[in-house]
Parts: structure tokens; C-alpha cells; sequence
């Protein structure tokens, strides 16, 4: 009988296609031919505030069994940003840190209080996000069966004193990239802790259908395209902003085409089209027929969809800020970067016009993540990390 592993993550459910909660998704897929997998979640479907969606109890998606919990305390988007005000501007001590993590949540004490019960039962917990309250809580009463995925960007979060010894802690780590791997040493010198970069593969249609696409949509002409959740921390505003400055200085013919939730308003412009949330197949349909794919998030830990792009052969371009992305873009030869608007008009003005440089950026891209990202690649490496722990 293979062994048990536990997943457990924030949210979890076929709506969420991005993010930690799918990255979680899409490795419990893929390694329950090695293992027994059981997931355990939230009720939640938003992450703003935690708010019950899903019903309570057992249900099954694709054939794993998903435990849901209700959150007990929904996020005050108000209290939560006074307290987070407080943590990263101001002296506090360690139980201001421990209120910022309820209130940040999701705060599930019957979800613990359940992996306690059964503990038994598995093997290992893989815990996905550090600074969420599962996996901080988590972590700290199974850590010598916890495996951590931290997911952890480039943010003041990642410096609170509450993560220093709890980054010690777990049995094993799985980092998305080696500048988070970078970051976390840095923070907690956790070097004796085993783990490696793994990051998280993508299922790649076989066919697709950009002629579709552009019929549904009404898509006219060459084009780039952003995907994703569409809000400050992801730089969609100063992306915006840009190319409208770009295109009152220069006439080209490019549209921005936008796909995901977005919480922030969309100016109307011709040459800037939003097409709200996007099925995997409009998705892949989108990429496949678009010029090159742009991210211009300021925090990222692994940008699943830059890898989609370089799966299908197209070039990305990134916000440089971000060490994760330009590192991606350096060991992988297929992207560019900008910090500024000036570098941001002249590498797409760039990209616009070299179809040579368009192509040759492809093809790096397809093999950076065949050698990288395809899912025997990524599955062998999760076999490693849990053989090792074995043998420990």
C-alpha cells in the first residue's frame, strides 16, 4: 500500500487556475501514482477575506479526497491593514507578528486540530505558503514530518522576526526558484535544512486553436498579452500606465490583451482589450497566438505562466525588479527585462519588431523548460526529497 501524504493549502478547487493554491493542485495530481493523497483546505474561494464558499466536510476532486474547514474568523480587510501598518512600520513585538498571522489567515484551528487527530495515518504533510496560519501552526507541531513549499516573494513578510527560527523548522524543503531559496537562507541561515529548487510543471494541451481565439474574443492584429490577477502587487497598474505613455509617443501596431479578475478599473483605450477570466483552453489558445507574454509583477516566487509561454515557444518580458523573473530570464535566455520606463518602451518596441529575436527566444524558452519543468522532471525531484527523508 503506497504511503499517505497529506497536502494542505489555503484554497483549493478547479475555479483557482494560478498561484500557490494551483501549484498545489496540480503536484497532488501528478504524484498520487506514487503516493495516497488527501488534501486539507479551506471553505474559502476568496482570498481577501476568507469568506465560506464551499460546503464544509469531505468531497472529491479528480478523484483526490478534499477535506474543507470553515474559516472561524473572516479577514477585516480594515483591522488587517492597520495591524500589517503596524508590523512593518512601526516597533511592535512578537505577539503583534502573532495577531498579524490570525488576521491574515485563513485561521483554521479545526483544520490542525484534525491533521492531530490523524497524524498517524501519513507519512508527510506538504504545506504550501510559510505565511499562512496552516502552514505556520503547521509546521511547528509536525515538523519532522513537514515539508514545506513557502512560496515566498521578495516582501517585507519574509523579514518578520516570527519566520526566522520557524524556517528551521520543517523536514524538508521544495523552493520554486533559487532566488527564494536565496532569500529564505538569508533570513534564517536554514542551510542544514534539506531540500531543493523544484518549482511545478504545467499540462501542455496537445492542440490549439489561436484562430478560435481571436473569433471569440474579436482580437484584431498582432498582440502581447498579460495573464493573471490584475491588481497593484502584481505591477498591472504601472503596465498600464506605460504603455498608454508609449503608445502617445510611438505609432504601433500591438495590442495589449488582459486576461484574469481584476481589481483595479481598466482604461478604455483601442488598443487594450480585457477580457475578464480565462478557461485553461482560452488560456493556452491566447499564449500560442500572441507575440510574447508580459509580467510585470513586483513579487513573485515562480510565474507558472512564464512557463507556459516558453512551453509553447514565446518570449516573455518581465518586471526586472523582481529577482525571480529576471533570474528566470537569465538562465533560461528566452525573456528580457526592464526597470524603468524607458528600458520597458525600448525592449518592447524590440520585441515588436524582431521576429528573429522573437523566435530564437522561443526555442530557448521550449527547452529551459523541457530540461527544467517537464512533470517527470519535476515528480523524480519530489521522489528525491521524500527518498532522502526516508533514509534519514
Amino acid at each position: 500500500m503506497p504511503q499517505k501524504i497529506g497536502i494542505i493549502v489555503q484554497r483549493y478547487g478547479l475555479e483557482i487556475n494560478g498561484g500557490a493554491e494551483y501549484h498545489a493542485r496540480l503536484i497532488a495530481e501528478k504524484i498520487r501514482k506514487y503516493f495516497d493523497i488527501e488534501v486539507f483546505t479551506s471553505t474559502a474561494l476568496d482570498y481577501i477575506t476568507w469568506e465560506h464558499h464551499y460546503p464544509e466536510g469531505r468531497e472529491s476532486i479528480n478523484d483526490i479526497p478534499v477535506n474543507r474547514f470553515k474559516v472561524e474568523k473572516v479577514r477585516d480587510p480594515k483591522v488587517f491593514g492597520e495591524i500589517q501598518d503596524c508590523i512593518f512600520n512601526e516597533e511592535h513585538t512578537a505577539a503583534d507578528e502573532l495577531k498579524w498571522l490570525e488576521e491574515e489567515g485563513p485561521y483554521l484551528p479545526a483544520l490542525i486540530e484534525e491533521l492531530e487527530r490523524r497524524e498517524n495515518d501519513f507519512a508527510y504533510f506538504i504545506f504550501f505558503s510559510y505565511r499562512y496560519y496552516h502552514s505556520y501552526v503547521g509546521v511547528k507541531k509536525f515538523k519532522d514530518k513537514a515539508i514545506l513549499v513557502p512560496t515566498a516573494e521578495h516582501d517585507e513578510v519574509v523579514y518578520l522576526r516570527l519566520f526566522k527560527d520557524f524556517f528551521n523548522l520543517p523536514a524538508a524543503f521544495v523552493y520554486n526558484s533559487y532566488e527564494e531559496r536565496e532569500i529564505i537562507h538569508k533570513v534564517s541561515g536554514n542551510f542544514a535544512v534539506p531540500g531543493d529548487v523544484v518549482g511545478v510543471g504545467s499540462d501542455i494541451p496537445a492542440e490549439f486553436s489561436p484562430a478560435a481565439f481571436r473569433e471569440k474574443f474579436a482580437i484584431r492584429g498582432k498582440y502581447f498579452i498579460y495573464i493573471g490577477r490584475l491588481d497593484e502587487n502584481k505591477g498591472v497598474p504601472q503596465l498600464l500606465d506605460f504603455f498608454t505613455r508609449l503608445l502617445e509617443e510611438e505609432k504601433i501596431d500591438l495590442t495589449l490583451v488582459m486576461g484574469g479578475k481584476s481589481l483595479i478599473e481598466i482604461p478604455a483605450h483601442p488598443q487594450i482589450k480585457y477580457l475578464g477570466f480565462m478557461s485553461d483552453e482560452d488560456k493556452f489558445d491566447a499564449l500560442t497566438g500572441a507575440e510574447f507574454l508580459i509580467n510585470p509583477s513586483q513579487f513573485e516566487s515562480l510565474s507558472m505562466v512564464i512557463l507556459e509561454a516558453w512551453a509553447l515557444g514565446k518570449p516573455v518580458l518581465v518586471n526586472g525588479r523582481t529577482e525571480v523573473l529576471q533570474g528566470q530570464c537569465r538562465r533560461s535566455n528566452a525573456g528580457l527585462w526592464y526597470t524603468g520606463y524607458r528600458e520597458f518602451k525600448e525592449i518592447l518596441l524590440l520585441l515588436d519588431q524582431n521576429n528573429e529575436l522573437r523566435e530564437i527566444m522561443g526555442k530557448n524558452g521550449v527547452d529551459f523548460f523541457e530540461k527544467n519543468y517537464s512533470w517527470p522532471v519535476i515528480e523524480d525531484k519530489y521522489l528525491k526529497i521524500i527518498e532522502k527523508l526516508q533514509q534519514s
